[in-house]
């Protein structure tokens, strides 16, 4: 029997969720619920075949519905996941998971404690590229990791709701976090707001993690060019992830600075310390990727893990810790 899916919201994003919900396999979408007529009219003439409510409670009280796919507005994730959850459903919630540590945490135990499966919208953990850098990461190919800096920039869709740190900067934390390994282990911010006051266009991060490795990310609304970039250093190799390149989203350089000993003969050079740093150029090398689409991925991720039981990769716990990070470097924000 197929997981028979219920999606709320059909906005911006909502239009692309259920597009993938919609035609995953094994799935089957019965219902969608939102409360703006604009997006009833868009949703009955884009889904003829799927019934269409305007009311929540209405819609969570239906006993067709086993999953339930939330694309609502970020301050309503926390009030409508936690509802669902009660209800019996299991839940893909859009990221971020909720507002605060205690809401989110309230949802990590709630779908412990339920046995339900509380999955996070964390697109980018499902895109091939940075899966590929991931794996090419847990390899050692980059030697010892130092450092990573992401870039996610573009101009327009300035949103009302949220400042540019709780829009944009989830997905990069989320990459960063899950590249590494860990959690960091301190978070600075700044930040500034130009258009609306108190919701700020621009935000820099800067996360200190365990093993001394950092990440700095940049996220903005107002800058002259979409960007969605990653370079992650290490001692042997360099990697560069571009999301907006059409054929070389990974870019290989096998270049960096050597540690070279010197020879014991020649210790009297004690101001050396025994090595020398030594630049290393080699080969750059853009590797093929099989790229599929993300969404898609992250659907048949959801409905995969309903239907025999098993963890999603963006589960609550990870869902927590993301939202660990903003909440933490809102705490450390310094205004620009």
């Amino acid at each position: 029997m197929a997981l028979r899916l219920g999606q709320v919201g059909y906005g911006y994003w909502g239009r692309n969720l259920l597009r993938v919900f919609s035609g995953a396999k094994g799935a089957e979408m019965v219902v969608a619920c939102d409360a703006s007529p604009d997006s009833r009219a868009a949703l009955a003439a884009d889904y003829p075949q799927i019934e269409i409510l305007d009311d929540f409670d209405k819609f969570l009280a239906r006993n067709d519905v086993d999953a339930v796919i939330l694309a609502t507005p970020a301050g309503q994730h926390y009030d409508q996941a936690k509802a669902a959850l009660l209800a019996g459903k299991h839940v893909f919630v859009e990221k971020p998971m909720a507002r605060t540590v205690p809401e989110a945490r309230e949802l990590l135990d709630l779908s412990r404690e339920s046995g339900l499966t509380l999955m996070v919208g964390h697109t980018f953990l499902f895109n091939d590229a940075v899966r590929w850098v991931k794996d090419y990461i847990d390899r050692g190919e980059l030697g010892e990791v130092y450092y990573a800096y992401f870039q996610r920039l573009n101009l327009g869709r300035v949103r009302q709701d949220v400042d540019a740190l709780w829009n944009l900067a989830p997905h990069d934390v989320s990459i960063a976090h899950y590249w590494f390994g860990e959690k960091p282990v301190s978070v600075q911010a700044q930040g500034a707001s130009f258009l609306q006051p108190g919701i700020e266009d621009i935000s820099f991060l800067s996360l200190r993690y365990p093993s001394g490795r950092f990440a700095n990310i940049h996220v903005s609304w107002i800058d002259p060019s979409k960007t969605r970039r990653a370079v992650i250093v290490g001692s042997a190799k360099m990697v560069l992830y571009d999301d907006t390149s059409p054929d070389m989203r990974i870019v290989v350089y096998d270049k960096g600075i050597d540690r070279k000993r010197l020879d014991t003969a020649l210790s009297d050079y004690k101001t050396y310390d025994q090595f020398q740093l030594v630049q290393r150029a080699g080969d750059v090398w853009i590797p093929r990727i099989q790229f599929r689409e993300p969404l898609k991925l992250e659907a048949a991720h959801f409905v995969e893990c309903v239907t025999q039981g098993t963890r999603p990769l963006t589960d609550a716990q990870n869902g927590l810790d993301v939202v660990e990070t903003l909440v933490a470097a809102q705490a450390a924000h310094q205004p620009g």
